[in-house]
């Protein structure tokens, strides 16, 4: 049988540095990125596919700023459902036409898909995960006690509307992802982290406002649809220990235990690499084979084991 693999695609997978974000700025990366990914297809992967969004939302937060005296501003759950719905169309397109190309007979898909977080997440009382535009702090100040929305100076830039980001429990969707992977579809899901939503007492859902780390519900959507292998593709070739300075090292294949302790002694920050591993970290001590962080353009060597940092258990 073949190896089913969830793949997490970082930012530089969609938008790279020093592009402005244009719709054609966006497809000419999906279709770099998509040609890595078929190479893993080729060589008999079954693979379901998650990426981040930020950039994306931030955009449409922009524009919903901006056109609200004329159209009525969605909320953040809506524009997350958006900003799943036109990155999975573009992955889709090129996916079909790289398909094509190397005479693979699959069919690619996206799934808008819903990730189940708690109410009781102390997350929500603790907003930290800054969204949308800059603005001037009187502005800020006056969003603040008209809307409850809480703002917060960022690093001398100005002010930034910030948001909880609650822990995923449990991906919505995740039977049908199974199912249509195991038909043997390409499935794009829960892209951005998924839409975040609060389960009612009748079983419904509703959308709430907050940011799931995309790492984290990546990694619960492998656990979820029975996935043998877990892959962060990121813009690096491999975590390091002393990331930038002089003892610099670079980590290959490595015990989870002996991961666990470079966690602990700082090695990983939390607004770069640390969600990551500990995403990975947390695949592999729940089961999986093994979890993969890499660089988008060795994704294939990346899983076959020669490139890449390798967490095992």
């Amino acid at each position: 049988m073949s190896k089913r693999v969830v793949v997490a695609l970082g930012g530089n997978a969609i938008l790279q540095r020093g592009q402005k974000g244009t719709e054609q700025d966006q497809r000419t990366s999906v279709a770099s990125t998509v040609a890595q990914i078929v190479k893993m297809i080729d060589a008999g992967y079954e693979v379901v596919l998650t990426h981040g969004n930020g950039p994306q939302v931030g955009a449409i937060l922009i524009q919903q700023e901006a056109g609200k005296d004329k159209v009525p501003a969605m909320p953040m759950d809506v524009c997350g459902a958006e900003s799943q719905g036109f990155i999975g169309y573009l992955f889709v397109q090129e996916f079909k036409k790289a398909l094509i190309a190397h005479g693979i007979a699959k069919e690619p898909l996206c799934l808008v898909t819903q990730v189940e977080v708690s109410s009781e997440d102390p997350a929500f009382a603790n907003p930290t995960k800054p969204v949308g535009p800059f603005y001037d702090e009187a502005t800020a100040k006056a969003r603040m006690e008209s809307s409850g929305e809480s703002w917060v100076e960022d690093s001398g830039r100005g002010w930034r509307r910030v948001v909880p980001s609650p822990k995923p429990i449990n991906i919505v969707e995740r039977q049908a992802i199974q199912e249509l992977a195991d038909r043997g579809y390409v499935v794009v899901a829960s892209g951005g982290g998924g839409i975040p939503v609060v389960k009612e007492a009748d079983g419904s859902y509703r959308g709430v406002e907050a940011v799931i780390d995309k790492d984290l519900a990546g990694e619960l959507l492998a656990q979820q649809v029975k996935a043998d292998l877990f892959m962060i593709l990121t813009d690096v070739p491999k975590v390091a220990l002393n990331y930038g300075k002089p003892e610099e090292k670079w980590l290959g294949k490595v015990d989870l235990d002996e991961m666990k302790g470079y966690q602990a002694e700082g090695h990983f920050k939390a607004g770069s690499m640390g969600p990551k591993v500990a995403a990975a970290m947390a695949f592999v001590e729940n089961g999986g084979s093994r979890a993969i962080i890499a660089s988008l353009d060795q994704a294939l060597e990346a899983l076959e084991g020669t490139e890449g940092t390798q967490i095992v258990k």
